[in-house]
């Protein structure tokens, strides 16, 4: 079992930054994938942004140029970092993690609100 606790989400207004982070524990060794989703109310979870544990990363198009993610393996971390946020941003933010054995882990998640 892996655990997932996100932290760093907040309000903040339309322009602004924020950084999240993921700390894992648990069975961690060989972390795959780990990954950032969204759910805004009313609509479905979706992927944000994804990175392998040789650092290769891949965006929704929405955050292009705009969300940075990073990891730690030393740490066991990935963190989110977010500049120029809009308010349509808002969400409940979720880190995922893949195991070594394959199976996929959620956090609980951290809310992020964008508003003036």
């Amino acid at each position: 079992q892996v655990q997932l606790v996100e932290s760093g989400g907040g309000l903040v207004q339309p322009g602004g930054s924020l950084r999240l982070s993921c700390a894992a524990s648990g069975s961690i060794v060989g972390l795959s994938t780990m990954a950032w989703y969204r759910q805004a109310p009313g609509k479905q979870r979706d992927l944000v942004a994804t990175i392998t544990r040789s650092g290769s990363t891949n965006y929704v198009d929405s955050v292009k140029g705009r969300f940075t993610i990073s990891r730690d393996n030393a740490k066991n971390t990935v963190d989110l970092q977010m500049n120029s946020l809009k308010p349509e941003d808002t969400a409940l933010y979720y880190c995922r993690a893949q195991g070594s054995a394959g199976g996929w882990y959620w956090g609980q998640g951290t809310q992020v609100t964008v508003s003036s």
